[in-house]
């Protein structure tokens, strides 16, 4: 312990021992160890020994706690006790070292501490001495004062007590002056109280009472100020009474800054919530009022008694409209509704609700914002609740279907401006028009099929003259479509009449129908989304302008652009230009027919059938409802157009080839035939059965078309401008294909459509041309020819037989007729090539059975074979453009194959199977005729392919 008071009175009084440096002084401790104190007053202990701060702790935690407990423990008698009985010298030296060593570790922690805590000291009593300083000035300040003081009162007077006392008075009689003219105001209150209302200034009305009863409070002990608070209660009241009534103005004409007073005086008087809850019950009353004034104004016009109409209520009053007033009386009723839509709309923005400043306020203002967003469900439900009961207070059963499209149009809009309102799907407007539409549009889709099935069999499939940049996009019936048209998609690349810009840049919506910005947006300052033409039709200008040609739709003085080679009665094999390239060729008189030719293809009843489908796409888009149901019957105008066409025109198919027909086409063909024809048409209840099956007796083929004049290739014309129309059709259906998607919402129903029965359209030209392909020749009476040739000729001849100059001239006429049939209508590309394809397979096919007839045949025969028809080919080449030709390897092959080895012809036979079994026995005959069983044995294979291919 002498050590420990040696150390602080070092480090106190820094006496005792000499600085080591002018910037450092050192305390020596007992263990070799030095404090230093640096210039900067801060401790540094420096060990001289091993002692590390680990081994410290260690030796402060080993002290025993009995040293830490009192302050009058005595660690001598402590340590006294617990020597034992018999006393070591080493044991007793071993523990006065451990002590020595832990006084030495706690001086040491001490000093630490003592140092670490010494700026505090200092910084505190530095403040200290501050508060010193501060109450001797203000001791200074007080005996001042208090000697001023006793100054004042030896000098004060008499005098000066009387002057205070008349401004006493003078006080008093100021404070009674004010009280009187305040009675008087609050007198005259009324009468200006009454000009701020009239001028609207709703706040300083409101204001001005609650200035006067408060007035009145201040003066209640005055008589006649406690009567006149009576009164003024009774005047707030009327005020209130004014101010709900200001407020239901609001509901039609809505004044941004008349409703900013009207709330601003609701929330002076601390009623901004119960103003919410007024501004609600104003509205909806609003809106049954409007609604019964709207339609009791157009049932009075045609109501003799006005008496009863009255007294109906709104349900009965919508039943009492005339179907001449439903729709103005719809559009009326609607912009009516708008006008208190749009007004609650612009209450959002104009609460009239300023930042809250407390408590209460941030409450009223959040309680009038969920009011608000609440009322926005509650205002649509009424409005669709009054559309809904007007629209089914009518029967639409025998209204037009434009006008039902005009009532579709005003409902869809309706419910756009209520999604935009609330973002609601109007169910209420959606079911009810639903209810009123499904029933009426079966029937009229009947009617219109039944209206299509008459079309078709007076069709006399007479070309309609239409500008060459026509498209479905120029009727009258797609005029709400075209931007939406324009601007979807399109779904097949070949389909060039429409543009496809990305419909991410448009602000349209997704049908195309919403309004840049939004509605209330468009009109904002004037006007309703209502207030369209719906009557408003535009002109049609889509036919061509083709003046008084003679011969109907082509002039005869056009006839530079038909090839030369077809002008001729023979075939001129140095003349290259054909009729396929008649449209690339110059004309330097006229340039009108050049146009028309590039024109589509299409007759009056194909525009019919578009204009049909106009109204079905319109009816899709406004009522989406049943757009599935509506899109599958424009589905079923195509698909019964499609199966007249193919009955029309192929009733006269001479040929039977499985190769005319692929399965798609085949299953279209009977699904539309189970699904939409009735084939018994000698039902005596017919027209009840097809009502109730939904089905569409079969079309008969009208008499004027004439499909047996050779000379006109048995109605070519006829043919052409029914596949050709049909095939335009269905180009115009790929056109809509995409947002006929995007409204039937995903339906497998439209995707089979589309890929089973609009995509297979152009396959029904095989058939339809193979009629008129197969009578251009008469090949029986070819392959009647080539039974006379003499096929065992001995020599190798020179001149091909003579029935290839028949066939040949058969094919020139047929040429010529062509370009006959050229001149009333144009014949595309692909039709011309069919028609030839078809030509040349049945020619290849002849060629092939009359080798094949052939009994016996030489070398040179085969020689004479090939000679013909390599003679056929070159002059065929001649006659048309179709490159290469088709199905040559199939005659090629043919002959060749009586040249084969015995081993070689087995392995064709077997490879082929496209020839009968009949050709394939000829050539085994002819060529394995001097090899019977080699000939045997490939003529039982053959018998037996025959047979597996017959099972």
């Amino acid at each position: 312990m002498d050590d420990l008071k040696h150390k602080f009175l070092v480090f106190i009084n820094k006496q005792g021992h000499q600085p080591k440096s002018p910037t450092e002084e050192t305390v020596r401790s007992p263990t070799s160890e030095s404090v230093i104190i640096n210039r900067n007053n801060q401790p540094e202990i420096r060990r001289a020994g091993e002692l590390d701060p680990l081994a410290d702790q260690d030796i402060l935690e080993s002290i025993e706690p009995e040293y830490f407990k009192s302050e009058d423990f005595d660690p001598c008698n402590h340590e006294l006790k617990k020597l034992p009985e018999a006393l070591d010298c080493d044991v007793i030296e071993q523990n006065f070292g451990n002590l020595r060593q832990q006084q030495v570790v706690v001086s040491k922690k001490v000093l630490q501490l003592i140092l670490q805590k010494q700026n505090l000291f200092n910084e505190e009593f530095s403040r200290v001495l501050q508060v010193q300083q501060e109450l001797q000035a203000t001791l200074c300040v007080c005996r001042e004062g208090r000697r001023d003081l006793k100054l004042a009162k030896q000098q004060f007077t008499t005098a000066s007590l009387g002057i205070l006392a008349n401004y006493r008075k003078r006080q008093v009689v100021e404070g009674l002056l004010h009280s009187l003219n305040t009675i008087k105001t609050l007198q005259r209150t009324e009468e200006r109280l009454q000009e701020l209302l009239n001028e609207g200034n709703y706040p300083g009305a409101i204001g001005l009472l609650l200035e006067c009863q408060s007035a009145a409070a201040t003066f209640r002990h005055f008589t006649c100020v406690a009567a006149l608070s009576g009164k003024l209660q009774d005047t707030l009241d009327m005020t209130e009474e004014q101010l709900d009534q200001a407020l239901a103005k609001v509901c039609s004409h809505f004044d941004a800054e008349h409703y900013s007073k009207v709330q601003a005086a609701y929330r002076l008087l601390g009623k901004t919530q119960m103003a919410m809850d007024q501004l609600h019950m104003h509205f909806a009353s609003a809106i049954h009022n409007a609604a019964f004034n709207v339609v009791h104004g157009y049932v009075e016009l045609c109501s003799q008694n006005d008496l009863q109409a009255n007294k109906k209520q709104y349900k009965q009053l919508c039943k009492c409209v005339t179907a001449e007033s439903f729709i103005p009386c719809l559009v009326d009723l609607c912009k009516t509704l708008w006008g208190i839509m749009h007004s609650y709309h612009q209450i959002f923005p104009n609460n009239g609700v300023s930042e809250p400043v407390d408590f209460e306020a941030s409450f009223n203002k959040q309680y009038v914002r969920q009011k608000l967003g609440n009322g926005l469900m509650r205002i649509w439900h009424d409005v669709q609740t009054r559309v809904s009961t007007y629209l089914m207070g009518s029967d639409l059963a025998h209204y037009k279907f434009d006008e039902l499209l005009q009532v579709l149009g005003v409902v869809h809009r309706l419910m756009e401006v209520g999604e935009e309102f609330c973002g609601s799907k109007s169910e209420d407007l959606q079911n009810s028009i639903k209810k009123q539409s499904s029933n009426y549009f079966c029937n009229y889709h009947h009617d219109r099929l039944d209206e299509l099935r008459i079309f078709l069999e007076n069709e006399s499939w007479e070309l309609c003259p239409v500008k060459p940049d026509f498209t479905i996009l120029q009727l009258q019936e797609f005029r709400s479509l075209r931007h939406v048209l324009k601007n979807w998609k399109p779904h097949s690349d070949n389909v060039t009449a429409v543009s496809s810009p990305d419909c991410s840049s448009s602000n349209h919506s997704q049908d195309g129908s919403s309004i840049t910005g939004g509605y209330f947006a468009r009109y904002a300052e004037s006007g309703t989304p209502f207030d369209i033409g719906l009557d408003e039709v535009q002109e049609e200008d889509i036919l061509a302008n083709i003046g008084d040609e003679p011969s109907g739709y082509f002039s005869d003085e056009s006839d530079e652009d038909i090839p030369d080679e077809l002008k001729k009665d023979f075939v001129d094999e140095n003349v290259g230009d054909t009729v396929a390239n008649k449209h690339s060729k110059p004309s330097s008189k006229r340039t009108s027919r050049r146009e028309l030719m590039k024109a589509p293809i299409l007759t009056n009843t194909t525009l019919t059938v578009l204009r049909h489908c106009g109204k079905y796409l319109q009816m899709s888009r406004l009522l989406r409802p049943i757009a599935c149901e509506v899109i599958m019957c424009m589905s079923q105008l195509f698909e019964y157009y499609l199966y007249a066409v193919h009955a029309f025109f192929t009733s006269d198919l001479v040929v039977a080839s499985p190769s005319l027909y692929n399965l798609k086409l085949q299953a279209s063909l009977k699904r539309i035939q189970d699904n939409l024809i009735v084939l018994d048409t000698t039902e005596p209840d017919l027209e009840h059965s097809v009502r109730s099956s939904h089905k569409v007796p079969q079309p008969h083929v009208s008499p004027v078309v004439d499909l047996t004049q050779p000379e006109n290739l048995h109605g070519l014309a006829e043919r052409i401008v029914a596949v050709e129309s049909l095939v335009f059709l269905a180009k115009q259906f790929d056109l809509m294909h995409s947002y006929l998607e995007h409204l039937q919402g995903g339906s497998t129903f439209l995707h089979q459509f589309f890929s089973q029965t609009v995509a297979v359209t152009a396959e029904l030209r095989r058939p339809v041309y193979m009629c008129v392909s197969a009578r251009a020749v008469d090949f029986r009476v070819m392959l009647g020819l080539m039974s006379k040739v003499n096929w065992e000729v001995r020599e190798v001849m020179s001149q091909h037989s003579q029935y290839v100059d028949i066939l040949l001239r058969e094919l020139q006429i047929f040429s010529m007729r062509l370009e006959d049939v050229a001149m009333r209508v144009p014949i595309p590309r692909e039709v011309y090539i069919t028609l030839w394809e078809n030509i040349i397979h049945l020619t290849n096919n002849t060629f092939v059975e009359g080798f094949s007839n052939a009994k016996k045949c030489s070398n040179e025969g085969r020689a004479l074979m090939q000679l013909d028809y390599t003679q056929f080919l070159s002059k065929l080449e001649k006659l048309t453009s179709v490159r290469p030709i088709p199905g040559r390897e199939y005659v090629d092959l043919y002959v060749k194959a009586f040249y084969l080895s015995e081993s070689a012809l087995e392995t064709w036979v077997r490879e082929h199977n496209e020839y009968s079994s009949k050709q394939l026995l000829a050539v085994v005959s002819c060529a394995l005729q001097h090899n019977k069983k080699a000939r045997q044995r490939l003529t039982a294979f053959i018998e037996d392919m025959e047979k597996v291919a017959g099972r």
